[in-house]
């Protein structure tokens, strides 16, 4: 397939077909002579939250679902008498008698089972059968609960920080919230809050992600065997879910720290029909400044939002939002705002017992402002989109489920504005030009039982892209942005040939590409399965960022005449085992990703303009490694061991634009290669009021480059640089503690609060985030500073419910 070819009449195609499809679903009766439908919502009887990933089965068969992401399910078996199981872990089992005679919807409330809340669960599902023979694999499924109890920085619970202590996950950089994925680069990965995509997942510049854990109910990681319902990015994908909302009661949650405060209000609305869910958190780190009499401002806010109303049993409607933002300010030379903000209007709607669908439209936008109020000139930049995507699942029978759905995102980027912010400023007014590009896609997906031991999950998404008109683009001599100056050894920007103008209605550039995904199961016996998975994905739009962390900086662009799509494909096995009835469990997972088309930045390369095609060499990246997961699930003490042998490369040729590429067109090691990466994270529950935390973290040291010689210059020394990546920093380790006591234990007493102390990095140690080289000016002698952003820090928090 050649991803860079005209669309023409095939996806025109696949669209008729896909409409035919679900209109014979809609259309044709669903018979069966001997066989009855059972279907209907799994909640939480305590808030009324619908359950994902709620485990129901018929004991003595195989016939056994898991709910969607709405708590739904669907179950087919003959005529007859059964015992329905329903468990979700953390929650006490039910165990039902049924005479499956008709087709029933039966809705099923569980209660929290206090003797199981400390379990923990990373992927897979409660039941043995479901976990080994789901062909599910590089997924990571978290517990908010055991997330709230990890030691953390300042002492934020942060759900992005948790998930990089699972293999194949590691961090940008010392406290920040960017993280990266079996190779991948930040911009790699699909952050998604209820749907919406989040492109800046971090406050205070990287410190806190910008999950409120207060808010959220569901959260998944995707590292591979990404489904084809999702697409756009082609490393990772995390799907997190906020609470609909406590249905049964008023419920006040909260907490006091260090540096912010947070307080989330949720209840019933409109008698029995809905629900609403209010979370704000806010940062006073201000205040700690100004009484060190420091002029740094420094602080942040967020908001969730949320509320269902249930118009009959099969269609519910959801309104959801999310705004965000930060403020840094320096005394009143220099100050940053930047945020996220989000929302999405969702209608479930159940068509029978066999079809379940789901609308959405969703916003996002993300910006940034600098005020430079020295030079009296303010700098902009932001990221829009509107999505509007159609999902449906059809339970054809417990051997074969079908999704498939379409979807289109119109995006509108600001690469940045500069604006005088006063009359007496010397600053003219830039506007780049704004691009404008619409992302759509076809998907179809299948669930499939092929025998007792073998599952499937295979499915085709065809994504296209069209870079949209509107603008000027610039013409070079050969059609060459970059050239190679022989005389100077360096790269340097094409020769400019004029520009030609594309109307708002034509098509500056359009791709498309295929993008098959299959995973298989295959369940050697009660305890243990293999498991093998391929996807290929397709990411139109790119981050411009020559730093390796997450900043308020980044300038997205999208793919057109000089940028290409990049291209991923990435396979994966894997070996899983349950032992001790479940107590304990094993997943070792091996794979190998490509991706091409990856941008790299010439040397000295300038990524504020309106010509970014003139600073990036098209080359190519690669990642393998081997993942290591044991787990103990049970008991007073639980936790994980995860470890991750890997290596992530890339390589630039000179193309078109001739000379050596970057390193001499040799394989270098991405800014992210992290060849060891080891954590423990352990939960101990001493009593009913005390329970203790740990991590210990170390990893391989980042890639860096150093100078390796000097030259003279009218009297200055002038560092030359060494290939690009091949030093590194020191190694990386750390220990992280945290106490939490809770006070009162009675089960009838409204108001339940608990303190929780930490301190990271307990012995204090002084990790490199960056060695810079200089020459001291009164001594003439060269030197290295090596920069560290934390020590030990210790926290107290103060959380409650009500």
């Amino acid at each position: 397939m050649n991803e860079n070819r005209q669309i023409k009449s095939y996806p025109c195609s696949l669209f008729t077909l896909l409409t035919y499809f679900i209109f014979l679903l809609l259309s044709s009766p669903i018979v069966a002579q001997t066989k009855f439908t059972l279907s209907g919502v799994i909640l939480d009887k305590g808030s009324g939250e619908t359950l994902f990933g709620a485990s129901i089965f018929l004991k003595g068969t195989t016939n056994g679902v898991v709910t969607n992401e709405y708590g739904f399910y669907s179950i087919t078996a003959p005529k007859g008498n059964y015992t329905l199981i329903v468990s979700y872990l953390g929650y006490g089992e039910i165990i039902r008698e049924i005479l499956l005679d008709r087709n029933q919807k039966l809705d099923f409330k569980i209660i929290e089972s206090s003797t199981k809340l400390d379990e923990v669960v990373l992927a897979g599902e409660e039941t043995k059968h479901v976990n080994l023979r789901n062909p599910e694999m590089s997924v990571s499924k978290l517990n908010i609960k055991t997330i709230k109890k990890m030691p953390v920085v300042l002492g934020e619970v942060d759900i992005v920080k948790s998930i990089q202590m699972l293999p194949g996950v590691t961090s940008s950089a010392e406290g920040t919230s960017g993280f990266h994925v079996r190779g991948g680069a930040v911009d790699q990965n699909l952050v998604l809050l209820d749907e919406a995509i989040i492109y800046n997942t971090s406050h205070l510049l990287g410190y806190i992600s910008v999950f409120n854990a207060d808010a959220i109910k569901d959260i998944k990681l995707y590292k591979g065997g990404i489904p084809a319902r999702f697409g756009g990015r082609v490393s990772s994908v995390l799907d997190v879910r906020q609470k609909d909302g406590n249905s049964e009661r008023i419920a006040l949650t909260g907490g006091i720290g260090l540096i912010s405060s947070r307080l989330a209000v949720e209840g019933p609305l409109f008698g029995d029909k809905g629900s609403f869910l209010i979370a704000g958190r806010g940062s006073y780190a201000t205040l700690f400044l100004k009484a060190a009499k420091s002029d740094t401002d420094i602080g942040f806010y967020d908001l969730n939002l949320k509320t269902n109303y249930s118009l009959d049993e099969n269609n519910k409607l959801f309104l959801s939002g999310y705004f965000g933002r930060d403020k840094l300010g320096f005394g009143d030379n220099f100050g940053v705002g930047y945020g996220n903000t989000s929302g999405n209007l969702r209608w479930n709607h159940i068509f029978n017992n066999k079809l379940f669908s789901n609308l959405s439209l969703i916003y996002s936008k993300y910006d940034y402002n600098i005020d430079f109020n020295i030079g009296e000139f303010e700098w902009v930049s932001s990221i829009n989109n509107v999505n509007l995507k159609y999902d449906l699942k059809y339970y054809l029978s417990n051997a074969f489920k079908l999704n498939f759905g379409a979807s289109g995102i119109y995006y509108d980027f600001n690469p940045g504005q500069i604006t005088p912010t006063s009359e007496s400023s010397s600053i003219n007014p830039l506007k780049f030009d704004d691009k404008k590009a619409i992302e759509s896609a076809l998907y179809i997906n299948a669930e499939h039982k092929l025998t007792d031991k073998l599952t499937a999950q295979y499915g085709l998404r065809y994504s296209m892209f069209n870079r949209l008109g509107g603008q000027e683009i610039t013409n070079y001599t050969n059609n060459q942005p970059v050239i190679y100056n022989d005389a100077l050894g360096v790269y340097q920007s094409g020769t400019d040939i004029g520009v030609t103008y594309h109307d708002k209605n034509k098509n500056i550039k359009s791709f498309g590409n295929l993008e098959p995904r299959v995973s298989l199961a295959y369940q050697l016996n009660e305890s243990s399965s293999v498991k093998m998975q391929y996807t290929k994905a397709a990411q139109y739009v790119h981050l411009i960022s020559n730093t390796n962390a997450v900043s308020p900086l980044d300038v997205w662009t999208p793919s057109g005449k000089y940028i290409k799509p990049q291209i991923s494909n990435q396979f994966a096995f894997g070996y899983f085992k349950n032992f001790k009835k479940k107590s304990y469990s094993l997943e070792v997972e091996g794979y190998y990703k490509t991706v091409d088309n990856r941008l790299d930045y010439i040397d000295g390369s300038n990524l504020i303009t309106n010509t970014i095609e003139t600073e990036v060499l098209n080359g190519e990246s690669r990642a393998y490694g081997l993942e290591l997961l044991l787990r103990k699930n049970k008991g007073k003490f639980t936790g994980w061991f995860a470890y991750t042998l890997s290596k992530s490369e890339q390589k630039t040729l000179g193309g078109t634009a001739g000379g050596p590429g970057i390193n001499n067109g040799k394989w270098y090691n991405a800014s992210n290669d992290r060849p060891h990466d080891f954590s423990l994270t352990g939960n101990y529950q001493l009593n009913d009021k005390w329970s203790f935390g740990a991590n210990f973290v170390f990893q391989t040291g980042r890639p860096v480059t150093y100078p390796d010689s000097q030259y003279e210059y009218e009297e200055l020394s002038i560092a030359n640089f060494s290939n690009r990546n091949s030093n590194r920093l020191t190694a990386y380790h750390r220990l992280d503690f945290s106490a939490t006591y809770k006070p009162n234990r009675k089960l009838n007493k409204k108001w339940k609060g608990e303190w929780v102390f930490g301190i990271y990095n307990i012995y204090n140690r002084k990790n490199a985030a960056a060695v810079s080289f200089g020459q001291n000016l009164e001594t003439s002698i060269n030197e290295a500073t090596r920069t560290s952003i934390f020590g030990i820090i210790p926290s107290v928090t103060y959380n409650f419910k009500f």
